[in-house]
């Protein structure tokens, strides 16, 4: 199978470290005392951060340093400031830890359960009811919103499905990325696309914010089991302060995150956890090595 045409442009992305970094300012590989936390952009920045400060707060508590919070425009961003030792811990999608593992020195250390699913959750494809989109065959030759070239439900997990149903997105389809979920979710109700690609958990909070209308909306395909977003850090830091990381993960309890989820513990993660991401990956002919 050749490699997809978004292949390309996702490795030049990938060599990019973004003008944005500069919000962080000129930090040092670690700065004692302030810890540079990276936030994938699932949706509007401005609610990733409100979506986060139960956690950031908690991290501030529990650690006695600033937080800095950061928010790329996009999930290379994050990747690259990794890379570039501008952040110290990244909370990352399944796939977007897989790239930055493959280009950047990071270990992930704890996924989420929140109080609707465990350590796993789902990719879906949704449509407008009245579109008549049924299945994935009824996609062809229709429009499409993916996320992000690095999203695992927004993009790698659908796109498989896709290719291993015999519709090729990228001939079969106008296809387009949307930057964030709820961007993408957002396209298919306000009908600028028939159908897009979404996590479940994400598109559960686009409607509890009234931002998606329910009864206007079918899933059209729901993916096996992902692994969760993982909570990684450079693997550089002192030592200490990993542990001290870690710990306070592993003791925050019931912590607020987005509307409607709650974050129930936080579980230990290794590299293992993410072979079947890897192992999707190789539908679409990525080859990680290549992306340094």
């Amino acid at each position: 199978m050749a490699a997809p045409k978004h292949t390309g442009a996702l490795m030049r992305r990938l060599s990019i470290v973004l003008v944005c970094f500069g919000l962080l300012g000129p930090v040092a590989a670690w700065s004692e005392g302030v810890l540079n936390v990276g936030l994938v952009p699932a949706e509007d920045p401005r609610l990733i951060i409100a979506d986060n400060q139960a956690l950031i707060d908690g991290l501030r508590q529990s650690l006695g340093m600033e937080i800095k919070p950061f928010v790329a425009t996009d999930y290379n961003g994050v990747i690259e400031a990794l890379r570039a030792k501008k952040l110290d811990i990244a909370l990352l999608g399944p796939f977007s830890y897989v790239l930055a593992a493959s280009i950047a020195e990071v270990d992930p250390i704890a996924i989420p359960e929140t109080q609707k699913q465990g350590p796993s959750y789902h990719s879906v494809i949704i449509a407008r009811k009245d579109r008549n989109i049924h299945s994935l065959a009824d996609l062809k030759g229709r429009t499409f919103a993916f996320v992000d070239p690095s999203s695992t439900s927004g993009h790698l997990f659908p796109k498989t499905a896709m290719l291993r149903a015999g519709l090729n997105p990228d001939t079969d389809m106008r296809a387009i990325f949307a930057g964030s979920h709820d961007a993408s979710a957002i396209a298919v109700q306000n009908g600028k696309v028939d159908a897009a690609a979404v996590a479940d958990g994400l598109l559960d909070a686009a409607v509890a914010r009234g931002v998606i209308k329910a009864d206007e909306i079918v899933v059209v395909w729901t993916s096996d089991p992902i692994p969760g977003s993982p909570v990684v850090v450079r693997r550089d830091l002192p030592e200490p302060l990993k542990q001290r990381i870690q710990a306070a993960f592993y003791a925050m309890r019931d912590i607020p995150w987005s509307k409607g989820t709650i974050i129930k513990r936080w579980v230990p993660a290794t590299d293992a956890d993410f072979a079947v991401v890897r192992e999707t990956a190789k539908v679409l002919n990525l080859d990680l090595r290549k992306m340094k």
